[in-house]
């Protein structure tokens, strides 16, 4: 008997519309993990599932966030905690799906309980940084912290987290991390699926899937999302800053549809080799015929 199924895949690879039949077909629910979606401001952009796809099957963790918000991995952990605890309780099978390797990871393996790193710490990190500039500022962080030296400096988020949990614990962010705690699915059974679509193909999906977000209304949802501060993670949903440049006469808009929908593409190349390095025991599930993949996730499951 199976606890939870995960089905990953990069994006645009149908895993969201595969949890959806396989949470209908077996009474589940589909519980999110992927790290954009789960802002509730940015539905188009997103991908995030439909109205009618709610309808269909129960899902959790889908918009739940505002893109003001700061939202972690270690939120994350503790939101997908009380969703599975939610969907256990009302009888139903957990499916979770996304593109987010971290998140499955969490899931998976756990994570470190790091302190709670006060709002004045978190705001003196992003002065510190304005005032010495990206370079300097990770610079400095790598004076206290070497072993930060395997992050790169534009990487924003990332570099503020490592100098925030320094400042406030006196420890390193890899020595909490190395303390992980218990995984979320720990002593359950569960089938773990990677969709592969052949690459000329998924890029064929990334282009119409970017082209149906224009026609849904992807450009006022964009500028909608225009005064983000760019520390935020949902600062960096993919083709925010595109649409809203192509609007300011910055670019044409064909040229920030370019950019877009080349930025998903290396997006879902990043994701592949997180699944490829980090997923090696998952069952691969060949997704280029859509028709193939409920049935045989099904099928695994049965065995």
């Amino acid at each position: 008997m199976i606890d939870a199924v995960l089905i990953a895949g990069p994006t645009a690879s149908g895993k969201s519309r595969a949890a959806l039949e396989l949470a209908h077909r077996l009474g589940g629910v589909v519980i999110n993990t992927d790290s954009m979606q789960v802002y509730r401001e940015a539905r188009i952009l997103t991908a995030r599932p439909t109205e009618e796809d709610l309808v269909i099957a129960p899902h959790l963790l889908y918009g739940h966030v505002s893109v003001a918000d700061p939202y972690s991995v270690g939120r994350y952990q503790t939101d997908a905690g009380h969703a599975l605890k939610e969907a256990h309780s009302a009888g139903r099978l957990p499916v979770f799906a996304g593109g987010s390797g971290l998140y499955f990871d969490v899931l998976l393996n756990g994570i470190a309980q790091i302190p709670h790193v006060p709002a004045s710490i978190r705001d003196a990190a992003t002065r510190r940084r304005e005032e010495l500039g990206e370079a300097a500022f990770y610079d400095e962080l790598l004076s206290r912290d070497p072993a930060a030296d395997d992050l790169r400096p534009g990487d924003t988020q990332r570099v503020l987290r490592a100098w925030e949990v320094l400042e406030a614990t006196g420890q390193p962010l890899r020595v909490w991390q190395a303390e992980a705690g218990a995984p979320l699915l720990e002593g359950l059974a569960v089938a773990k699926f990677v969709l592969e679509v052949p690459r000329e193909e998924l890029r064929a999906r990334i282009d119409r899937r970017f082209d149906a977000m224009l026609e849904a209304g992807a450009m006022e949802e964009a500028l909608s999302l225009r005064d983000l501060d760019p520390g935020l993670p949902a600062a960096k949903i993919i083709g925010r800053r595109e649409l809203i440049a192509a609007h300011d006469g910055q670019m044409p808009l064909a040229e920030a549809r370019t950019l877009a929908v080349t930025a998903s593409r290396q997006y879902a190349k990043r994701q592949e080799t997180w699944f490829n390095n980090r997923m090696i025991d998952w069952i691969r599930i060949a997704a280029q015929d859509f028709g193939n993949i409920v049935p045989e996730i099904a099928r695994r499951i049965a065995e």
